[in-house]
């Protein structure tokens, strides 16, 4: 795509992927969708259906070439979060439970001040984590062996 790296970047961000976003500026500017992926180094994100641009693909071993739509990346500033409870577009903001659990709640002028819940496809990892042993991976049993005991003094280096 050709995205030029951001001169500032975001340190906190306030939007995940999975949520439900409005557009608020732009050629897709009022319609809603879900956040497909987030670009932090760009400062941008990619909304599921939304700002799609035609792309020219050369015909190569294994694919074939066309025009293809895809979804180009928007700015992070250009999206706002849609309140649980209105529905409407707010800003972001923190608070802390009674329990002392941090959550994102919504607010500004239109906002209901509801927490807006962590998106549940977070809770899935992207990479899954390998289920076979490596030959460079240590076996189950050495790692669960006691080595050294302190009362007995067994297991203590000679210095």
């Amino acid at each position: 795509m050709g995205w030029k790296a951001a001169e500032k970047l975001f340190r906190h961000w306030k939007i995940l992927r999975g949520d439900n976003v409005m557009i608020i500026r732009g050629k897709d500017k009022g319609e809603t969708g879900i956040i497909k992926r987030v670009i932090r180094s760009q400062n941008r994100v990619i909304v599921e259906g939304k700002n799609l641009v035609k792309k020219h693909i050369k015909q190569g071993q294994g694919h074939e070439g066309g025009i293809f739509s895809i979804e180009a990346p928007l700015h992070v500033s250009n999206v706002q979060v849609l309140d649980p409870v209105t529905g409407k577009p707010c800003k972001t903001g923190y608070k802390y439970l009674e329990d002392r659990t941090k959550v994102r709640v919504s607010r500004g002028l239109a906002a209901s001040g509801a927490v807006i819940p962590r998106p549940e496809i977070l809770k899935e990892r992207r990479k899954p984590r390998p289920s076979f042993v490596g030959p460079k991976d240590t076996p189950v049993e050495l790692v669960l062996e006691k080595t050294y005991d302190a009362k007995a003094g067994i297991g203590m280096p000679d210095l």
